[in-house]
């Protein structure tokens, strides 16, 4: 019987950073948005509130509750949104006081997506255009290699980094945006090709070296690489991945789409990408998508482009396990090895996709995974669930 890795982007903005503190003001989180979220359309369900409360991701106490949960329900990975910057990291301390420091860290592996976008001014989101770069994703070779060395030293080692085809799994999210701060394809497949020797030379083996692909601008820095297959095989690159659904299925109907829809279209792509790409493609599933709260809560909402653009309506936890099963139904023709698939997301609250649990919903989307992969418990076996939600 397949034994499933079930992936879950970690979207790491809910702890203080001395970033957000000089942007925003001394403590804020992204939390703020959440709380500040109002209806846009008649049925619109906002704010969004956590179950858990407005927690402080980098306590590992906080931490180790998220990692019981998420092991507990079937999933077997946090894949981090990992920002490094030309001058140093940003949104670090959820993984390395969070995470690794919490006391369980042993029960679900850990990898890197560097998310390496410009981060732009859109916490909250104006309508005027464009939005001021805060922090530009490009990064020279210089900095690659004092980010990926801080790889090496502090997470390479750790028992519970995840490893792929036995190869340290590390995701790009903006290959574009790598291509253009190394110099070229030519000096970036060199500069990769460094990265693993000096891997293999630290003692850890080899690396497994992801790019997040997409059909679709969302963020208004991302870019669409016409020649991707051509791009991939000079890099020497070892697998592919998507982020959300919506990187490759517009939402065409404002300011609801609905989630069925997008649903039916993403399962085909998993088809699609698999014939189309000669690399291994990781299917996505998405729990949701709201990026309203990002919007100024005051300024009227209309279609203008992210995040002023359509919801995902009807992604009831009972859509979702539909969702899940066609996942399951997808590794399980054996087309995939290992049978990997991602989720959108663990926490990205201020986008709709979260599997965290709320107050309307409860453990229900954690439930679905739990009963698409694990089996449904036994009559009695709830114990589990109902001490996650009490710790």
């Amino acid at each position: 019987m397949a034994t499933y890795e079930a992936a879950a982007y970690y979207f790491p903005n809910y702890h203080r950073d001395k970033r957000n503190d000089a942007w925003h003001g001394e403590g804020w989180t992204e939390w703020e948005l959440v709380k500040r979220a109002e209806p846009k359309f008649p049925g619109h369900q906002q704010p969004k509130v956590p179950l858990w409360g407005y927690e402080d991701e980098a306590d590992p106490a906080v931490m180790a509750r998220k990692i019981a949960a998420a092991a507990d329900h079937g999933l077997t990975a946090f894949i981090f949104d990992w920002y490094w910057y030309e001058d140093g990291p940003f949104l670090q301390r959820a993984l390395d006081e969070g995470f690794l420091q919490a006391p369980n860290h042993d029960r679900l592996k850990f990898a890197i997506m560097w998310a390496n976008h410009d981060w732009i001014d859109i916490h909250p989101a104006q309508r005027s255009r464009p939005y001021n770069v805060q922090a530009e994703g490009q990064i020279s070779e210089k900095g690659f290699v004092e980010a990926t060395d801080h790889m090496i030293q502090n997470y390479f080692s750790h028992p519970s980094y995840w490893r792929v085809n036995e190869g340290l799994y590390v995701s790009f999210y903006e290959i574009h945006s790598l291509i253009r701060g190394l110099g070229g394809i030519v000096e970036t497949a060199r500069i990769l090709q460094e990265f693993r020797e000096r891997v293999r030379a630290a003692g850890f083996g080899e690396l497994h070296l992801n790019v997040v692909v997409w059909g679709l601008q969302i963020l208004p820095t991302e870019q669409k690489i016409a020649n991707i297959h051509e791009v991939l095989e000079q890099l020497g690159l070892d697998s592919i991945s998507s982020y959300v659904w919506i990187h490759h299925q517009p939402l065409d109907q404002f300011p609801e789409t609905d989630y069925a829809a997008i649903r039916e279209k993403s399962q085909l792509d998993y088809e699609k990408f698999t014939a189309d790409y000669k690399l291994p493609y990781y299917p996505n599933v998405t729990m949701g998508w709201d990026s309203s709260p990002r919007t100024v809560q005051s300024e009227t909402f209309e279609d203008l482009g992210y995040p002023y653009m359509a919801t995902l309506a009807g992604n009831t936890p009972q859509a979702f396990k539909l969702a899940l099963e066609g996942v399951k139904a997808f590794l399980d023709r054996g087309v995939t090895q290992p049978p990997i698939f991602t989720i959108n997301a663990w926490n990205e609250w201020t986008e709709g996709s979260y599997l965290e649990p709320d107050t309307i919903n409860g453990m229900a989307y954690l439930e679905a995974i739990r009963d698409v992969f694990c089996g449904r418990p036994q009559e009695g076996d709830g114990a589990s669930t109902k001490k996650t939600l009490e710790r």
